[in-house]
């Protein structure tokens, strides 16, 4: 049976819907226990409150929460006996629990994932990696989308390589495709960032690289995997949650406009409906932390009970499929001294 830990007061939502969330994880689930932190007694009567399973789970009392306006590293250090701090101790410790889970403060986790769980070996960044969902109805990684802001081509390099290796073993996909994010197609757009990675992914054996790409391709299907520095990642993704929020707020605002636009709409109720949960990442679970020494998986901080599930069995899934041994045996093909110097 496998163990998740899960941050029980990190998010916008705590604790309410994260609890929830591990309710209906336990329901779906029966293979599953989880490792809960943060306040005894609160824990203890939502999980009562939504009929949850206690045989299957345990608690971490923590007193603690590390909030969005704590300093990361300094939180960390300091506030020992928060909720996060105790889920990321318990995972590294404890053999049985597989990954954890977390909608807190994103800086904050990715700093207490390096410093307590620490880094699978040869990995020199590990990234934030989210799964999209893709016109073609495939899925294509962003990695990495905020984890490292200030990149080295060998991050870049070792990004192409765990998302290759990510994508291989979580979809499937024999081998994926892969390009780097850039300005223009062509081999000579980019900066000077992208131009000396340019050139080390393409000399990785491993690595079907398909060259450059512009942002607004990310979601044709084209791709399986797109390499970017944290910065230019996370302006790639957000635009992509403000575009499609933008355009579901302006489509409901011509739809109530009119009573033929409202008839229509009537019509095409099903359609939008399936096309709404088609693009709804709220469905997908988090963004996992791709080079941990164990699955950490960071699920957006506005998440409810359905995100929280869904991260719950990601991060489940990610261990069952040995996701870290699998990019640490990727990683280690690799002469990365060798490809420094191409």
């Amino acid at each position: 049976m496998s163990k998740v830990a899960v941050d029980v007061y990190g998010g916008d939502n705590a604790p309410e819907e994260i609890v929830k969330g591990c309710a209906q994880a336990l329901l779906e689930d029966r293979d599953l226990k989880l490792v809960l932190a943060g306040k005894r007694d609160e824990i203890e009567r939502l999980l009562s409150e939504y009929g949850a399973d206690g045989t299957r789970v345990e608690i971490l009392d923590a007193s603690e929460v590390i909030t969005n306006d704590d300093v990361p590293t300094v939180a960390i250090r300091r506030k020992e006996d928060s909720s996060l701090v105790r889920a990321l101790r318990a995972t590294k410790e404890d053999d049985e629990i597989c990954g954890m889970v977390s909608a807190g403060s994103t800086g904050a986790v990715l700093t207490g994932s390096l410093l307590i769980v620490g880094r699978i070996a040869n990995v020199m960044r590990p990234a934030l990696a989210p799964v999209l969902p893709t016109i073609d109805r495939g899925s294509v990684l962003l990695i990495d989308c905020g984890a490292n802001t200030d990149c080295k081509p060998e991050y870049l390099a070792q990004f192409a390589v765990m998302g290759s290796a990510y994508m291989r073993t979580m979809f499937g996909i024999e081998s994926p495709r892969v390009a780097l994010l850039s300005n223009g197609t062509e081999d000579k757009k980019g900066n000077e960032l992208t131009h000396a990675a340019f050139g080390m992914i393409s000399a990785i054996p491993d690595v079907r690289f398909v060259g450059n790409m512009e942002a607004r391709y990310i979601l044709s299907g084209a791709y399986d995997v797109v390499v970017s520095d944290g910065f230019y990642g996370n302006i790639c993704l957000k635009s992509l949650e403000g575009t499609a929020n933008t355009v579901f707020a302006a489509l409901k605002q011509e739809i109530e406009g009119s009573f033929r636009a409202k008839l229509g709409a009537l019509v095409m109720k099903p359609a939008l409906r399936r096309m709404k949960h088609r693009l709804d990442y709220t469905r997908t679970g988090g963004a996992c932390f791709v080079g941990c020494g164990k699955v950490v998986v960071k699920a957006h901080g506005s998440s409810k009970a359905v995100t929280i599930a869904a991260a719950i069995r990601q991060a489940k899934q990610s261990a069952d499929v040995n996701l870290s041994p699998v990019l640490a045996e990727a990683l280690a093909k690799v002469d990365w001294e060798k490809l420094g110097r191409v």
